[in-house]
């Protein structure tokens, strides 16, 4: 199995542009937000807990990023927490609402995607590898805590490996 490194740095490969990393702080919480909402539909109950079709795509998703990364797969346990909420929320409204926020998210976060990839002039790393749809939440997480100064050997392994970002603007939220 790949390492935490390894998936990162794959993933960072088609993202050295810094508005196509800015692009997917947007995008890729959108479509995570979008498919928890979609996915929160059919729901049941099982002793009292009401379950939909997220929480085995949540707790698969989690389970991976724990086992490459615990203090990673932590973070991330907690925002696809919110984001299982989220969508539980949504789905508890109307079908019109709980479809239009859920295929509305969905499509604004993936023009996001594509704006991004514009930018880079390169294709989307799920094209090559569907782990990168995977790998893309993480990927945000990463450079978010790069940018606050964390986790400096994994962003300099992954700089050496890739090369460093370039291009946006200066002042840019995401740098290295």
């Amino acid at each position: 199995m790949k390492t935490i490194t390894d998936q990162l740095a794959n993933y960072a490969s088609y993202h050295r542009d810094r508005r196509n990393i800015v692009t997917h702080f947007i995008g890729i919480p959108m479509i995570v937000v979008a498919i928890a909402i979609l996915l929160a539909r059919p729901s049941f109950e099982i002793a009292g807990i009401t379950m939909a079709p997220i929480w085995l795509l949540a707790i698969a998703s989690v389970a991976y990023y724990l086992v490459l990364d615990l203090r990673f797969g932590v973070v991330m346990g907690v925002l696809m927490a919110l984001a299982v909420w989220a969508g539980m929320t949504v789905a508890a409204m109307s079908t019109g609402a709980w479809l239009g926020w859920g295929i509305g998210l969905f499509v604004i976060g993936w023009i996001a995607q594509f704006i991004g990839h514009f930018y880079e002039g390169r294709k989307p790393a799920f094209v090559d590898d569907l782990v990168g749809l995977l790998i893309g939440p993480l990927f945000v997480v990463a450079e978010a805590a790069f940018g606050v100064g964390l986790c400096k050997s994994l962003q300099r392994e992954i700089d050496r490996r890739v090369g460093p970002v370039h291009g946006g603007h200066k002042g840019s939220p995401v740098s290295h």
